[in-house]
């Protein structure tokens, strides 16, 4: 899978970096995605995704996580449909935005690590945009299982 990783706050360390691409590409590879697949995500602080969120969600508070599906049809949408013998782009999830600040905080307030509260919102992005969502309680229950699942497969288990 190709992911492009984006750190707008320059306080992310390399290490995190490559540890949050392994992650994905594993996730990916847990639900088996084509290779071809690309994403991207953004670590920004709680400023950054407060705009984001006033504007696309319309709440005026910083979030821990927001993602942009691209294969989600949005209000009077047709949707873009390719032959799959004639496919000559990858195909696009879309972007996840992570605030670093949130994540800090999260994790201070949850008694884990700050690699893994990161590696948990990456996942739990990572599903929004492959369609998994928890607006009913058996979808909660169904992406959070998945999300678990995938976490403690790779090694983020909580401590």
């Amino acid at each position: 899978m190709d992911i492009t990783i984006m750190d707008e706050t320059k306080k992310v360390t390399p290490e995190l970096i490559k540890q949050t691409e392994k992650l994905l590409d594993f996730a990916a590879d847990y639900i088996d995605l084509p290779e071809d697949t690309e994403m991207s995500v953004t670590f920004m602080d709680n400023a950054a995704i407060q705009v984001i969120n006033r504007e696309y969600r319309g709440k005026d508070m910083p979030t821990d996580v927001i993602s942009f599906a691209l294969e989600e049809d949005g209000e009077d949408e047709m949707p873009i449909i390719f032959d799959s013998e004639d496919e000559l782009f990858p195909r696009n999830l879309g972007d996840i935005m992570i605030s670093i600040e949130r994540a800090q905080e999260q994790a201070a307030e949850y008694g884990h690590s700050y690699e893994r509260e990161l590696g948990f919102l990456a996942v739990h992005g990572f599903l929004h945009i492959n369609g998994y969502d928890h607006m009913t309680p058996e979808d909660e229950k169904e992406m959070f299982d998945l999300q678990d699942e995938i976490l403690d497969a790779y090694g983020l288990k909580r401590e």
